[in-house]
């Protein structure tokens, strides 16, 4: 029985032995406070702030060129690209049931023209013949009455054949303005109609040199855009190639999808080697801020919060969404605040700071307690298992 109690013993002093020697060897591995953070410089430097919008390139002045009479294209003297000036014929419509039409209203004209001879004729003779008292004051009346219907008769029959004329100089399309043509929507054969709404032949731009850009930002973002900005672009045409613009309009009317509020922007853009064609998308940038030999912080410095170890420095003021909101003296302006920790004494310690704009990886920042090059945290590194480090707020579980 004693034999049986000795080796119990031994296997508990082993077990204690190999325990031990464990718990020192995984002491000897752990990591030292500046090895558990993450840390990054605080630097000096400018920065700005931009906002990003998509948009399409379009020409300062598209024409479209339409019909104001129906007929089958007859004649077609321009296609894409094609330049054209000020009254250069386009194109051309059949005119065979015009032709017609003009005819019979100039034979109403003549008709009409006779009828007027003979009533004033009438009326020539009828007022002679009534200073003679030949006749009587009513028949003088009934053709004087005549001659004027006479007379309304020809104007009636006279405005018919201008219209018919007018219609006829319609079937020939001239180009209402100098430019290059972007879009032909016709060919030769294709019957057109105008019953219902002008249709469009063709589009013309006027001076491809000038382009602007049609986009729309967010209602976050429209508050920090004016007009006169400089703005810069991206084409997928031009990828390594950057373009500059000017803002030209910031429209007032808004546009609403799925309750998110968009407003249009207009961009103007100096197109000197007409290489940024029409309905190419431009990838847009705005810089609404820009400071120089500012302090600046990683982003995530902003974010960090400590779970390794716990704060015992904290003050009384509690952070609220996500920002700081410090005592503001009567006469101070309105200014974000936020916090950032230093590694003091092994140990994380917040630091107070007014929080500047932000170019979406670094965000300037104003602290009389940091300056350049001290070390913030950005994060946690992480430690071997059994140490204090390797605890996070995420502790997951495992069941047998």
């Amino acid at each position: 029985m004693s034999k049986i109690i000795k080796k119990i013993i031994i296997a508990i002093v082993l077990l204690a032995l190999v325990g031990a020697g464990f718990y020192y060897y995984k002491k000897s591995k752990a990591l030292l406070p500046e090895q558990l953070y993450k840390q990054q410089d605080i630097t000096q430097g400018d920065i700005a702030q931009n906002v990003a919008a998509n948009g399409t390139l379009n020409p300062v002045t598209l024409i479209n060129v339409g019909t104001q009479v129906s007929g089958l294209v007859k004649k077609l003297y321009v296609d894409f690209n094609s330049h054209v000036e000020k009254g250069q014929i386009l194109l051309e419509l059949d005119d065979s049931l015009l032709i017609p039409q003009i005819a019979q209203s100039e034979a109403s004209v003549r008709s009409a023209q006779a009828s007027l001879d003979l009533a004033q004729a009438n009326e020539v003779r009828n007022r002679m013949l009534y200073s003679q008292e030949y006749v009587a004051k009513q028949d003088l009346d009934t053709s004087v009455q005549a001659l004027k219907v006479a007379r309304a008769q020809l104007d009636t029959a006279l405005s018919q054949l201008r219209h018919d004329k007018t219609n006829l100089g319609y079937t020939i399309i001239r180009s209402p303005v100098s430019g290059v043509v972007v879009n032909r929507t016709v060919d030769v054969g294709q019957t057109v109609a105008s019953n219902f709404q002008t249709p469009t032949l063709i589009q013309i731009a006027q001076d491809l040199s000038k382009m602007q850009i049609d986009t729309s930002f967010a209602e976050a973002d429209i508050g920090n855009i004016k007009e006169g900005q400089v703005v810069k672009f991206n084409v997928d045409a031009f990828p390594n190639r950057d373009f500059n613009g000017v803002v030209k309009q910031v429209r007032l009317n808004p546009t609403v999808t799925t309750n998110v509020v968009t407003y249009d922007v207009v961009v103007s853009v100096d197109n000197p080697e007409q290489i940024l064609l029409p309905g190419m998308t431009a990838y847009v940038s705005i810089t609404v801020a820009k400071h120089d030999k500012v302090l600046l912080v990683p982003n995530a410095a902003l974010r960090y919060k400590p779970t390794l170890q716990t704060d015992n420095q904290t003050t009384q003021e509690k952070p609220k969404n996500g920002q700081w909101q410090g005592k503001k003296k009567p006469d101070q302006a309105d200014v974000a605040k936020g916090k950032v920790y230093v590694l003091t004494d092994g140990k994380p310690v917040p630091v107070h700071v007014t929080v500047g704009i932000s170019d979406g990886k670094l965000t300037e920042i104003n602290s009389d307690k940091l300056k350049e090059n001290d070390k913030v945290i950005v994060g946690e590194n992480q430690a071997d298992s059994g140490t204090p480090a390797a605890s996070s707020g995420n502790m997951k579980f495992r069941m047998f």
